[in-house]
């Protein structure tokens, strides 16, 4: 197997699982606070009133819901990743997961404001790999040369013009 080179040192497997640091930690902890404010909420609210009207059960279990909905699109966010083989890479996005080969990626762009890598593909479309971050600093830097690296390591030769 050829060494990738510009990957970070303290990664001996260039074909480590690319995940966030920074995002995947914040929303894990909103989805556990989510769940622990909606139920508690659900809990603590008045009962049912015969005059003044009040929060029944089915209210009770919309407001649990609510929060079970946020949690799980938390969750979701957390769990984000690109897995890369070497057959190609695999993105798990926010809502898509998506498996590209190696011969499909053009390029790697990580630069102007994105805040993830993109990559560029043969057909002329972008896919986002949201699990490479520009908020985790140096390390997303680091992960987005690794990506690269890999790139051109698995892309087949381009003729010349």
């Amino acid at each position: 197997m050829p060494r990738v080179s510009g990957a970070d040192p303290a990664t001996p497997d260039p074909y480590a699982v690319f995940r966030p640091r920074r995002g995947r930690r914040v929303a894990l902890a909103m989805a556990v606070l989510s769940m622990l404010i909606f139920v508690g909420g659900a809990i603590s609210l008045p009962t049912v009133d015969p005059l003044f009207g009040g929060w029944g059960l089915p209210d009770r279990l919309l407001l649990v819901g609510c929060g079970a909905a946020i949690s799980t699109l938390l969750w979701r966010f957390a769990t984000i990743r690109a897995v890369p083989t070497k057959q190609g890479l695999v993105v798990r996005n926010l809502l898509t997961t998506r498996t590209l080969e190696w011969e499909q990626i053009v390029g790697v762009l990580f630069s102007g404001g994105a805040p993830w890598v993109s990559v560029d593909l043969d057909d002329t479309d972008t896919v986002a790999v949201m699990a490479i971050q520009k908020a985790d600093g140096d390390f997303g830097r680091a992960e987005a040369g690794r990506l690269s690296a890999l790139v051109q390591v698995h892309s087949r030769p381009r003729p010349s013009a």
